[in-house]
């Protein structure tokens, strides 16, 4: 054990695959298994009817398949009644004849030299049939009816040569032997493997021989019942271990394990942990290929049951580098240790995967909410601009006249709300230039002596008339207000003037000379 430890690590456990010790489930009633561990199939056929003679028409398969001593009986009974039954032929014409009568005769020339009673008349077929030969006993030319009879034995004593020791010669060279020296594992696990969660389970060849062509099979044997009603019992069901992707096809020169992956296309897709204790099935599994010293086709067959699956095991490894050759430890061969495994179906899993994350859901608002966000936005302005904007035209109404203050405070004061007030003041950048133009944003983010005489604008005559717009509105008549640099007029308390200049330099001839006088 401490060897193991070292050579796997300390979170290996080798864990004994007794029944009492790996399974911790309620004990269950064992149950009949449709295959057995040594691959004989537990299904006996009755009530054939007349359907017993077909076994006669092909009687060399039906002696083949006999077990080994209903095969000796009838090989030792139809050699012994067949030298019994030509004996008495022998026999029969040496007593017609009447040679039994004057047999000690010398003058007489018998059927049959020297035969005198029907154990001298079996001696004579032993030594014909068997070609002994020892010269005693012979047939004259005096018996026709001899020579047919020696004919008809050598041509049926060659037939039941052929077929008795044909059956026996058939029956010993069968492969079924050769399935004994082929392992697989007491148990079955389920563990994760590639990131998959996988049912495996361990084959080994025991002979230094190989098996050509090796290739393996697995039968889901599960009774089930379709949408239509109809049960069916032990359902066969076809598992995948690599059909596609041509691992099925197996080099079996040292131990393998055969894995088949539980995805959506496998019958296992929605089996966990706790439904494994509840569930019935069988898995069989089937081992062929061609043994290389004799040529023939073996098949080897084992099965394992659910309470043979091991949820969250792993085999241990049995292959090991030695000085110019690898070991394989078949002592370990059937060891398991436990792995951490998801107790979930894979079914769960891919459910749990598709759930979008609640963090996902709380910092990412959606699609309508951004939509509606970016509505309002375009058509609501900004508090802070409209108060930025009201403070300075009450700083620039402070220094006008006091005639011009009235002329304003009558219609001018709603005059600001109506028009999109510009600024190229880095402090009120933030609330009003994002909204310009992109080429009023160049202009007014210009300074110096060129933005003076690039802004050229004329004054805005507005009739004062009362607003009583909306927002919304203002917003759309400030849209129409300002849309290109030189035809549109600019509202006299804008911003943009005081920017290139003093407000009075902007004001009319007439007003200019009053505040002036003043």
């Amino acid at each position: 054990m401490a060897a193991l430890r070292r050579k796997f690590g300390e979170d290996y456990q080798v864990v004994n695959t007794n029944r009492a010790d790996t399974f911790s489930a309620p004990v269950k009633k064992k149950r009949q298994r449709f295959v057995d561990k040594n691959g004989r199939c537990n299904v006996q056929h009755g009530n054939l009817g007349g359907e017993t003679s077909r076994y006669l028409s092909d009687l060399f398969t039906t002696l083949v398949d006999l077990k080994w001593r209903w095969n000796m009986l009838i090989f030792i009974l139809t050699y012994t009644i067949a030298w019994l039954v030509m004996a008495s032929m022998w026999w029969i014409i040496a007593y017609i004849r009447g040679d039994l009568n004057h047999g000690h005769d010398a003058s007489y020339t018998p059927c049959v030299a020297n035969v005198y009673n029907f154990p001298s008349a079996f001696l004579f077929f032993i030594e014909t049939e068997a070609t002994i030969g020892y010269g005693y006993r012979y047939i004259t030319e005096k018996c026709p009816e001899g020579i047919i009879l020696f004919l008809f034995q050598s041509l049926m004593g060659s037939i039941v040569d052929a077929f008795l020791i044909g059956c026996m010669f058939i029956k010993m060279s069968q492969p079924k032997k050769r399935a004994e020296t082929l392992m697989f594992s007491q148990d079955a696990v389920i563990s994760q493997r590639d990131g998959k969660l996988c049912l495996m389970f361990r084959v080994g060849n025991l002979r230094n021989s190989h098996m050509v062509s090796a290739q393996i099979r697995c039968k889901l044997i599960k009774s089930r019942q379709t949408p239509e009603g109809e049960f069916l019992p032990l359902d066969q069901c076809e598992l995948d271990v690599g059909f596609g992707t041509g691992a099925d096809q197996l080099f079996l020169v040292s131990p393998l394990t055969i894995c088949h992956e539980i995805n959506p296309k496998s019958p296992f897709f929605d089996l966990s942990q706790r439904s494994l204790m509840n569930e019935e099935f069988e898995i069989v599994v089937i081992l062929e290929g061609i043994v290389e010293t004799t040529g023939m086709t073996c098949q080897a067959r084992t099965s394992y049951t659910e309470d043979e699956v091991l949820w969250g095991h792993r085999f241990l490894p049995v292959m090991s580098l030695e000085e110019g050759f690898f070991r394989v430890d078949y002592s370990q061969f059937h060891s398991t240790f436990e792995v951490p495994t998801p107790a979930h179906s894979v079914k769960e899993y891919e459910e749990k995967k598709s759930l979008p994350s609640p963090a996902h859901t709380a910092h990412s608002p959606s699609p309508a909410l951004t939509e509606s966000y970016g509505a309002r936005r375009d058509r609501v302005f900004s508090v802070d601009c409209i108060n930025t904007s009201d403070e300075r035209r009450r700083a620039t109404g402070g220094r006008l006249p006091s005639k011009l203050q009235r002329m304003s405070s009558s219609g001018k004061e709603d005059l600001q709300r109506k028009v999109l007030l510009l600024s190229s003041h880095h402090s009120e950048k933030a609330c009003s230039t994002g909204d310009l133009p992109l080429k009023l944003q160049r202009l007014s983010s210009t300074q110096g002596p060129e933005a003076e005489n690039r802004l050229h604008l004329k004054s805005l005559k507005v009739d004062f008339e009362p607003m009583t717009q909306s927002t919304g509105d203002l917003y759309q008549h400030s849209l129409i207000a300002t849309p290109t640099l030189s035809p549109a007029p600019v509202p006299m308390h804008s911003p943009l003037l005081s920017a290139g200049g003093r407000p009075e330099d902007n004001l009319p001839a007439k007003l200019r000379k009053m505040n002036a006088d003043r």
